[in-house]
Protein backbone atom coordinates (compact mmCIF):
# COMPACT_ATOMS: atom_id res chain seq x y z
CA UNK A 1 0.00 0.00 0.00
CA UNK A 2 1.27 3.44 -1.00
CA UNK A 3 2.12 5.77 2.06
CA UNK A 4 0.31 9.08 1.01
CA UNK A 5 2.38 11.12 3.23
CA UNK A 6 5.35 10.31 1.26
CA UNK A 7 4.02 9.84 -2.36
CA UNK A 8 5.38 12.77 -4.87
CA UNK A 9 2.41 15.19 -5.47
CA UNK A 10 2.09 17.06 -8.44
CA UNK A 11 0.59 20.82 -8.33
CA UNK A 12 -2.66 20.78 -10.90
CA UNK A 13 -0.61 21.71 -14.23
CA UNK A 14 1.40 18.95 -14.00
CA UNK A 15 -1.57 16.47 -13.32
CA UNK A 16 -3.30 17.85 -16.09
CA UNK A 17 -0.90 17.29 -18.47
CA UNK A 18 -0.68 13.39 -17.29
CA UNK A 19 -4.27 13.03 -17.38
CA UNK A 20 -4.73 14.98 -20.53
CA UNK A 21 -7.68 16.55 -19.29
CA UNK A 22 -7.87 20.49 -18.82
CA UNK A 23 -7.81 21.99 -15.38
CA UNK A 24 -11.13 23.38 -15.62
CA UNK A 25 -12.35 19.64 -16.04
CA UNK A 26 -9.95 18.31 -13.05
CA UNK A 27 -11.35 21.05 -10.72
CA UNK A 28 -15.07 20.22 -12.40
CA UNK A 29 -14.36 16.81 -11.03
CA UNK A 30 -13.24 17.98 -7.14
CA UNK A 31 -16.80 20.23 -7.76
CA UNK A 32 -18.73 16.97 -8.46
CA UNK A 33 -16.73 15.21 -5.51
CA UNK A 34 -15.57 12.42 -8.19
CA UNK A 35 -11.86 13.40 -7.80
CA UNK A 36 -10.80 15.24 -4.38
CA UNK A 37 -7.26 16.41 -4.37
CA UNK A 38 -4.69 14.40 -2.15
CA UNK A 39 -3.20 17.88 -0.63
CA UNK A 40 -3.01 21.29 -1.09
CA UNK A 41 -0.07 23.28 -1.00
CA UNK A 42 0.91 25.90 2.09
CA UNK A 43 -0.68 28.32 -1.07
CA UNK A 44 -4.06 26.34 -1.00
CA UNK A 45 -3.23 25.05 -4.69
CA UNK A 46 -4.82 21.72 -5.41
CA UNK A 47 -1.98 18.60 -5.08
CA UNK A 48 -2.50 15.28 -6.72
CA UNK A 49 -0.38 11.56 -6.48
CA UNK A 50 -0.49 8.65 -8.55
CA UNK A 51 -3.32 7.48 -6.81
CA UNK A 52 -5.48 10.16 -8.06
CA UNK A 53 -4.09 9.52 -11.49
CA UNK A 54 -5.08 6.41 -11.51
CA UNK A 55 -8.08 7.49 -10.36
CA UNK A 56 -9.02 10.08 -12.98
CA UNK A 57 -7.91 6.48 -15.36
CA UNK A 58 -11.25 4.73 -14.13
CA UNK A 59 -12.98 8.09 -14.37
CA UNK A 60 -12.36 8.10 -17.61
CA UNK A 61 -13.07 4.41 -18.59
CA UNK A 62 -16.41 5.10 -16.91
CA UNK A 63 -17.67 8.14 -18.91
CA UNK A 64 -18.05 7.22 -22.37
CA UNK A 65 -20.71 4.80 -20.95
CA UNK A 66 -22.87 7.68 -20.04
CA UNK A 67 -22.92 6.85 -16.38
CA UNK A 68 -24.61 9.77 -14.56
CA UNK A 69 -22.76 11.43 -11.75
CA UNK A 70 -24.16 9.88 -8.60
CA UNK A 71 -23.47 6.30 -10.61
CA UNK A 72 -19.93 7.55 -11.34
CA UNK A 73 -19.78 8.07 -7.19
CA UNK A 74 -21.22 4.86 -7.18
CA UNK A 75 -18.56 2.70 -8.90
CA UNK A 76 -15.54 4.87 -7.18
CA UNK A 77 -17.13 4.29 -3.37
CA UNK A 78 -17.51 0.40 -4.45
CA UNK A 79 -13.43 0.35 -5.48
CA UNK A 80 -12.46 2.66 -2.48
CA UNK A 81 -13.87 -0.08 -0.43
CA UNK A 82 -12.99 -2.98 -1.90
CA UNK A 83 -9.49 -3.23 -0.11
CA UNK A 84 -10.30 -2.44 3.57
CA UNK A 85 -13.65 -4.63 3.11
CA UNK A 86 -14.21 -7.29 5.71
CA UNK A 87 -15.69 -10.38 4.28
CA UNK A 88 -19.75 -9.56 5.06
CA UNK A 89 -18.66 -6.16 2.91
CA UNK A 90 -17.16 -7.94 0.39
CA UNK A 91 -20.84 -9.99 -0.73
CA UNK A 92 -22.11 -6.93 -0.58
CA UNK A 93 -19.70 -5.02 -2.94
CA UNK A 94 -19.66 -8.03 -5.10
CA UNK A 95 -22.90 -7.73 -5.47
CA UNK A 96 -22.79 -3.92 -6.68
CA UNK A 97 -20.08 -4.97 -8.37
CA UNK A 98 -22.12 -7.11 -10.13
CA UNK A 99 -24.52 -4.60 -10.94
CA UNK A 100 -22.37 -1.72 -12.52
CA UNK A 101 -20.73 -4.59 -14.72
CA UNK A 102 -24.25 -5.70 -16.00
CA UNK A 103 -24.80 -1.82 -16.81
CA UNK A 104 -21.83 -0.92 -18.20
CA UNK A 105 -22.15 -4.13 -20.25
CA UNK A 106 -25.37 -2.86 -21.66
CA UNK A 107 -24.18 -0.10 -22.45
CA UNK A 108 -21.46 -1.00 -24.26
CA UNK A 109 -23.38 -3.01 -26.16
CA UNK A 110 -25.78 0.15 -27.55
CA UNK A 111 -21.78 1.99 -28.01
CA UNK A 112 -21.19 -1.09 -30.78
CA UNK A 113 -24.43 -1.09 -31.83
CA UNK A 114 -23.93 2.82 -32.38
CA UNK A 115 -20.62 2.93 -33.98
CA UNK A 116 -21.76 -0.05 -36.52
CA UNK A 117 -24.54 2.33 -37.58
CA UNK A 118 -21.66 4.99 -38.06
CA UNK A 119 -20.07 2.54 -39.99
CA UNK A 120 -22.60 1.79 -41.92
CA UNK A 121 -22.82 4.91 -42.63
CA UNK A 122 -19.50 6.34 -43.56
CA UNK A 123 -19.59 3.20 -46.08
CA UNK A 124 -22.63 4.72 -47.62
CA UNK A 125 -20.67 8.23 -48.04
CA UNK A 126 -17.67 6.30 -49.50
CA UNK A 127 -20.20 4.68 -52.25
CA UNK A 128 -21.64 7.47 -53.03
CA UNK A 129 -18.84 9.95 -53.21
CA UNK A 130 -18.55 10.77 -57.12
CA UNK A 131 -15.42 9.23 -58.74
CA UNK A 132 -13.10 12.47 -60.20
CA UNK A 133 -14.06 10.67 -63.59
CA UNK A 134 -17.90 12.37 -62.83
CA UNK A 135 -17.17 15.69 -61.76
Amino acid sequence: MVDREREPMMQIGKFAQRTGLSIHTIRHYDDVALLRPSGRSEGGFRLYTEADLERVNVIRRIKPLGFSLEQMREVLDVLDTLPAAGPAELVELGKRLEAIKETACERRATLLEQVALADNFIGLLEHLRPSPQET
